[in-house]
């Protein structure tokens, strides 16, 4: 083998290692990679934000039976957007109560209004890329929603400092053009076992239960949800119908309606979108376009 193919060899060897290198361990990001978008997900394999074309909500007029919630949040969202005092809020409560939905219908609203203010997805998982998550938004000349979705937290898992760190803001403190909107089953986010068992472990048992329950009041919100009752649960699908412009002439919606949550034990707003999902295709209706 001659020299320079030897050399050729080499050099392609070193690029493969060079570019292994970079994969498992990416570079941090600057301001100047961040892509326009109105919404993104941090992808923490490639240490990027995603940009994401479409975001997957509903209308903020559809989410029946949450006016206070809807009002609170909203409010508190574009006090944040206009530079006032805002927030970092927990929307905690029931599975499918409209959580999730209403982060992103009140990030659409505000965006719709003519608002520049960016939603950004951090998984659950990834949470303890939260502290520099924040820090590197706060480089950019941008307000941004920094949101988790069913944020938990289990035995042994010791990611809520990360959480902490990050609400706290360290001795900088909370940057101004970065908010943080977390959802959860859990109002205090880490089982009662968790807790008890940090009790009967600890050196002195109420400082590490305050240390584990004071995670939830780091978020200046709460926002409760709760079950619906029958006659919002008929108000959501009634609303969905007219809003999509469903031909439901030929069926009895309240009465598929009432018998769809009943096979499913449950009546709310996931259980009332579902419903609307098999009344679209039975009516031959594309509920992708709106009237």
């Amino acid at each position: 083998m001659t020299k320079p193919d030897t050399d050729s060899k080499f050099l392609e060897h070193l690029e493969r290692i060079a570019n292994a290198l970079e994969k498992h361990s990416p570079t941090d990001p600057t301001p100047a990679d961040l892509e326009p978008a109105s919404a993104y997900v941090w992808n923490r394999a490639r240490r990027r934000l995603t940009p994401v074309t479409k975001v997957n909500r509903v209308d903020l007029r559809l989410l029946c039976g949450i006016d206070y919630q809807r009002d609170t949040l909203l409010s508190n969202t574009i006090a944040f957007v206009r530079g006032l005092p805002a927030n970092n809020a927990l929307l905690w409560g029931a599975r499918g109560t409209g959580k999730s939905s209403l982060v992103k219908a009140v990030h659409g609203t505000v965006t719709d209004r003519g608002m520049d203010c960016a939603l950004v997805e951090i998984h659950r998982e990834d949470i303890d890329d939260l502290p520099f998550l924040m820090a590197y938004l706060a480089q950019i000349d941008r307000r941004f929603i920094v949101y988790t979705d069913d944020l938990t937290f289990d035995q042994g898992d010791s990611s809520y400092k990360s959480l902490k760190a990050a609400l706290d803001g360290g001795v900088e403190g909370r940057p101004d053009n970065v908010i943080f909107y977390a959802t959860s089953n859990r109002r205090h986010l880490m089982p009662r076992q968790m807790i008890e068992n940090e009790r009967s472990t600890a050196i002195n048992p109420s400082e590490s239960v305050e240390e584990s329950v004071s995670l939830s009041d780091r978020f200046g919100l709460w926002v409760g949800f709760h079950s619906i009752d029958q006659d919002t649960f008929f108000e959501i699908i009634e609303g969905y119908v007219s809003h999509f412009g469903i031909n439901a002439d030929e069926a009895d919606v309240r009465r598929d309606a009432l018998a769809w949550s009943m096979e499913r034990g449950s009546r709310s707003g996931r259980v009332a979108w579902q419903f609307i999902i098999d009344l679209a295709a039975r009516t031959e209706t594309d509920i992708t376009k709106v009237k």
